[in-house]
């Protein structure tokens, strides 16, 4: 049946146009979010991708959707400003000229009044210029290249130029626990065995040989070659790691022991392993199978130690005779032993065995394979916090961050770590999870996740343990969508293994370890950490909200000089039918504010006091009142200066007047100390503008940023050299020494200002309005809500397209499925050809559609793995079947009864019957699926990570 569907499939897409079927292709790896598989919601939902226009992903970020929106107000108001100039201009010489003074036109002087009308045009054209911000672009890219170089030396290799200022917005973070939190190097410091609790690591001597032997071999002959402990690199360090920490640890165990890990790997090498059932994030367990010299089998197996414990039922006591291990000893064991290990943040794991001496069983069948354990011992390894990240997370918790610790490990272990870390503290209102209460409490009877439920608990989760990549994900989204609170949260998320792959990619910003991580965690992300280390993710942090910072800088200066030169240009030219500031002073002044305002305010270094406040969110304005005020505050002065210069300034400084000159004159003293004095007082207003919050020491810092005094410094000789040697290309005269500290003076001014206007409360300004805002909920579209990353900036601009091109494609679809139905007449009824026309009834066209669904539109082959995790229909069976205790009555977990239609996930995309190869390596590619329905449409899914 499931053979003809495939060939019905392919038979239809053949019969259908070619750019049609590039289409479906280019539509096969849209990620489906969690949804009922089977529902008419889900084959509606699916139904609509399919008809949706697909717009393209853009690789922009909140910051410069933001920027986008502001760009193009100021723009339309600067388009306004300088037509109305260039029309006020032209009308007012006309009706001076020809209506006032009744000047006839003159056909000889047609050509001077062109170059009037000319001159009007640029002045006109040069308030555009002035108006347009189009140095944003080059400060935010200045801003963000600088902070790349810069976090490369704060252990961050970014990826994606837009996590820089994202992370500034991050308001919550989703940290692994091994190696990020803690420092990733495994001790074993306590072991069960005997009967026996030992608080230090025992001497070999108090352990029986024959227990001894099974402790050695099962640690050096069940876990990956690979992992091996070599000398240190340097004289008095510590022994290297490599592979799997947490091998290594038990291999140092063996080495405490007296015992030599390769001397028992030599007598047993790799090539005679009988069978290796291989450890994942799933099973959270490994074991490896070797031939008895005698005749029969012996596995050992290692894991969780609640898992393995669960799958025992005899235990080595003091005399090393196995006896019966039943459920009241076990709870006994975890009461006495796991949970006080778990307290102290020890990791426990269960090394047990189990021979089978009569026939050779069914090695494909784990699950009849992996119980009727007897266990060993009970280990408890030691992963030390690192020294520096509880200081690290009161700097999150007083920026406003959450820290969520997600991790696999026990829920008691992972509380005193988190305890330790400072994730959790006294009197705190949270929630420590495992991932199976996780899950019960956000999905319904049907396994669909409901964000209602969700919301109700990740504002209080702190650990999530025992959790799967499936819960990672699901976490990391619900956040992400949840509308719950003032603004929506900005979630950065740190991972290591292949599994936390759809993770990485949901979160807003990924993390990847660049030292333990693997290729497809650091494909995933946009962050890598060089060092592992939660600092650096710190560090991430205040270099975002640097970032954002050096925008609003920059904002706050380029702005203030665009309300002073756009009213300047289009009073003075209304009154005096010219501009104070000429055209290519205006440029120049264009310039300053442009381009070298960029260079200089986007590279502020970071401070620590920018983790004393909130994140600013996804909808924070980019202009808050604070910095409106200081706009409009320096505007005024400025136009005051400018304004009072103009109209009196030959009179101050007892120079010839330069309003109303004639069209080609010489410059004037009058409007060169304008111009200059415009100049000087933007120099000093820059330094001004190095704080945006309200600060009153604005040299603070300011000689830590050398690029800044080099930019001012070079500037201002710049200037010096423009006045006194710029001549008629700058429309400027040389100006006397009292001239230049009369306008020195003024400039300075700027700085005694911008004093007073820190003083004002900026509470009491309540009329001041902030501009810049974020794009709301209600502005994003339908189409765009299902892209992972959307230029918000863009949408209002690209809404017609988004109509024409829907109803294009449905129109389209609608051809399509008419085409698919006079084609296909021997399907679902046999309907003749000649009945279906042009008048064909759409209802019959939606109901052969919808029959159809299954076979044509459903996709055969998923692209992403996280897609074939979230559906609902498939549950990760996480423990396994567990071995019957010797009481018959009893009955642990009934729900664990193992289902049919277990499959594997296999890298190289086949779904295969699970079946180990002789292959010890650690293999986390491997998740085993369990269908609820053996004949569900999606039981022979294939998958590629």
């Amino acid at each position: 049946m499931r053979k003809k569907r495939r060939k019905r499939r392919r038979k239809v897409k053949k019969q259908g146009a070619p750019e049609n079927r590039n289409k479906a292709n280019a539509q096969d790896g849209v990620a489906l979010e969690i949804q009922p598989l089977n529902s008419q919601e889900a084959l509606d939902n699916e139904e609509k991708e399919k008809k949706a226009p697909k717009m393209p992903k853009k690789e922009k970020s909140v910051l410069q959707g933001k920027l986008t929106h502001l760009a193009v107000q100021i723009g339309k108001a600067g388009l306004v400003m300088s037509a109305i100039t260039v029309l006020v201009l032209i009308l007012f010489f006309v009706i001076d000229n020809f209506a006032v003074q009744r000047k006839p036109w003159l056909a000889e002087c047609t050509p001077i009044y062109i170059q009037y009308f000319v001159k009007f045009f640029i002045i006109g054209v040069t308030v555009l210029v002035v108006a347009v911000p189009e140095g944003l672009p080059l400060a935010v890219t200045i801003s963000l290249a600088y902070s790349v170089k810069k976090m490369m030396k704060d252990n961050n290799l970014v990826r994606h130029l837009d996590a820089c200022e994202t992370m500034g917005n991050a308001t919550a973070i989703c940290s692994d626990k091994t190696g990020t939190l803690t420092m990733n190097r495994m001790t074993v410091v306590q072991v069960f065995i005997g009967e026996t609790h030992y608080r230090q690591i025992p001497s070999p001597d108090v352990i029986l040989p024959e227990v001894l032997e099974l402790l050695v071999n099962g640690i050096c002959i069940n876990s990956a070659y690979t992992s091996k402990i070599l000398p240190p690199e340097k004289e008095g360090g510590l022994p290297r790691q490599v592979g799997n920490k947490t091998e290594c640890g038990l291999l140092g165990f063996v080495t405490d022991l007296k015992h030599d890990y390769d001397a028992v790997r030599s007598e047993m090498p790799e090539e005679k392993l009988y069978k290796v059932y291989t450890f994942n994030s799933v099973r959270k367990s490994m074991s490896t199978v070797i031939q008895k010299p005698g005749g029969g089998f012996r596995m050992y197996s290692k894991g969780a130690s609640e898992l393995i414990l669960r799958k025992c039922n005899h235990i080595l006591d003091k005399q090393g005779v196995a006896v019966p291990f039943k459920s009241v000893d076990r709870d006994d064991m975890v009461q006495k032993v796991i949970e006080p290990m778990a307290s102290e943040g020890l990791r426990t794991i269960c090394l047990a065995y189990r021979d089978f001496d009569n026939e050779e069983p069914q090695w494909d069948n784990e699950n009849d394979i992996l119980h009727e354990l007897t266990c060993i011992a009970v280990v408890g390894i030691e992963d030390p916090v690192r020294p520096e990240v509880p200081e690290a997370i009161n700097k999150c918790k007083r920026a406003g961050i959450t820290v969520r610790m997600v991790t696999g490990d026990n829920i008691n272990t992972a509380r005193a770590i988190a305890t330790k870390c400072g994730i959790l503290t006294a009197g705190e209102d949270f929630l420590c999870l495992e991932g199976k209460e996780f899950n019960r409490r956000i999905r319904n009877e049907k396994g669909e996740v409901q964000q209602e439920k969700l919301d109700e608990i990740w504002p209080k989760l702190r650990v999530l343990a025992r959790s799967s990549p499936t819960d990672k994900h699901t976490l990391v989204k619900g956040i992400i969508d949840s509308t719950v609170g003032d603004q929506r949260q900005v979630v950065a998320v740190t991972g290591d293994g292949t599994n936390d792959g759809p993770a990485l990619k949901k979160a807003d910003v990924g993390f990847a370890m660049g030292i333990a991580g693997t290729d497809v965690a650091k494909e995933a992300s946009d962050i890598i950490l060089t060092d592992d280390n939660f600092t650096s993710i710190v560090k991430a942090v205040m270099w975002g909200r640097n970032v954002y910072d050096s925008i609003s800088k920059f904002l706050q200066f380029q702005l203030t000089v665009n309300v002073v030169a756009v009213i300047v240009a289009f009073t003075g030219a209304c009154i005096t039918q010219d501009s104070p500031l000429k055209a290519v002073q205006m440029l120049w002044v264009n310039l300053i504010m442009d381009t070298f305002a960029s260079l200089a305010l986007a590279t502020e270094p970071p401070t620590d006091s920018l983790l004393k406040r909130r994140p600013y969110g996804r909808n924070k304005p980019l202009i808050s009142r604070t910095m409106m005020k200081n706009i409009l505050g320096h505007a005024v002065y400025q136009l005051t200066v400018i304004f009072s210069l103009v109209f009196a300034g030959e009179k101050i400084f007892d120079i010839d007047s330069g309003r109303k000159a004639p069209l080609h004159a010489p410059p004037s003293q009058h409007y060169t100390i304008i111009f200059n004095t415009f100049v000087l007082m933007q120099l000093f207003n820059e330094v001004n503008s190095r704080k945006i919050h309200g600060e009153r020491n604005v040299f603070g810092g300011i000689f830590r940023n050398l690029i800044f005094c080099s930019v001012v410094l070079g500037t201002f000789i710049t200037q010096i050299f423009i006045v006194e040697f710029g001549g008629k290309p700058f429309s400027c005269t040389k100006l006397s020494l009292s001239q230049w500290l009369w306008c020195l003076f003024i400039g300075i001014g700027e700085l005694l200002w911008g004093q007073l206007i820190s003083m004002i409360p900026t509470k009491s300004l309540k009329f001041l309005k902030e501009a810049g805002h974020g794009t709301t909920k209600e502005e994003i579209t339908k189409e765009a809500e299902g892209l992972d990353e959307i230029d918000h900036g863009e949408m209002e601009l690209r809404r017609g397209q988004i109509l024409w091109f829907r109803g294009l494609n449905r129109i389209q679809t609608q051809i399509d499925v008419i085409n698919t139905f006079q084609t296909g007449a021997s399907l679902k009824g046999k309907i003749k050809r000649q009945t279906v026309g042009q008048h064909l009834d759409i209802k019959v066209v939606r109901a052969f559609h919808s029959s159809l669904h299954e076979s044509i539109q459903k996709p055969n082959n998923q692209n992403s793995i996280h897609n074939f995790m979230t559906h609902p229909e498939f549950v990760i069976d996480e423990e396994g079947p567990q071995t019957p205790l010797l009481e018959e009555q009893e009955k642990d977990n009934p729900e664990m009864v193992p289902k049919t239609g277990t499959r594997v996930l296999l890298l190289d995309g086949e779904a295969t019957p699970y079946a180990n190869t002789n292959n010890n390596a650690m293999d986390c590619s491997q998740v085993q699926i369990v269908a609820s329905h053996s004949d569900s449409p999606l039981h022979s899914l294939e998958t590629s990570v």
